[in-house]
């Protein structure tokens, strides 16, 4: 399974840190200049630069070129986060809102539902570090072990 992000601070940083640190393919679209709130994204998160710098292109795009997404977030929703949720919606994709104090029984649902969709290639949005300090530690706690596992699908393309 290969795992997209935004590259944004929170949510996307984790996602593409999981894959990367659990030997998974990781990419996905970012915005021109590679725009995050900290500044530049690092160059060692593989991630193509859309022609704008609008968050909402970025967001469109990675829905868009993935298979489903997986929001970890507590609700309500808000922001981009909400705006990756009504995407998915639109585009007819299959999503997924995690909320992750969950622990074990989140796993199991997303492990199960990235199985019953065929899931190759995630896209993993949720909250930017600034509003939601737990952010990235949370989306570590629910992609690592599906990861880490045999969740993984047969192969990944873009």
């Amino acid at each position: 399974m290969k795992i997209v992000s935004g590259g944004q601070t929170g949510a996307d940083r984790a996602a593409l840190d999981a894959a990367l640190e659990n030997g998974r393919e990781a990419g996905g679209w970012c915005p021109r200049g590679r725009l995050a709130e900290d500044g530049p994204i690092d160059g060692r998160y593989p991630l193509e630069e859309t022609p704008k710098t609008l968050y909402r292109q970025r967001t469109l795009w990675n829905v868009r070129d993935s298979d489903g997404t997986l929001i970890v977030a507590r609700r309500p929703l808000s922001g981009g986060t909400l705006l990756t949720e009504r995407l998915a919606v639109e585009l007819e994709k299959p999503c997924l809102v995690a909320h992750p104090d969950d622990g074990g029984e989140t796993v199991a649902l997303v492990g199960a539902w990235v199985r019953r969709h065929g899931i190759e290639v995630l896209n993993v949005a949720g909250p930017r570090q600034s509003s939601t300090p737990s952010s990235y530690a949370d989306t570590r706690r629910v992609l690592d072990p599906i990861l880490a596992g045999a969740h993984s699908s047969r192969s990944s393309r873009r």
